[in-house]
């Protein structure tokens, strides 16, 4: 796994694990985590240009089981891809993935 994917999924990892089912995390508090210098080792000048692969990020969670995705708050169902869905999300973890 790449360092830059490898720090985006602990922090991705870190948020969840800090809120109990049936709590959500946006993916945008994923970005909004990483310091200046983190975000800089990405790539990247500000948090805004990770959303895209934040986002792609959460689906490929949610397709290995892991985490749930939300819109408006309804379970995003499992055979909807990233490019189909359009607009704010929310991620939580499974039920049965809670710790």
């Amino acid at each position: 796994m790449p360092p830059s994917t490898t720090l985006l999924t602990e922090r991705f990892e870190h948020l969840l694990s800090r809120r109990t089912y049936p709590k959500t995390i946006c993916p945008s508090e994923v970005a909004r985590s990483l310091s200046s210098n983190e975000l800089h080792s990405l790539g990247v000048r500000e948090w805004r240009d990770l959303m895209p692969r934040l986002r792609e990020m959460a689906f490929e969670l949610r397709d290995s089981g892991h985490v749930e995705i939300l819109q408006r708050g309804d379970v995003v169902d499992a055979d909807r891809k990233e490019a189909d869905v359009r607009g704010p999300i929310r991620i939580r973890l499974r039920p049965q993935a809670e710790t």
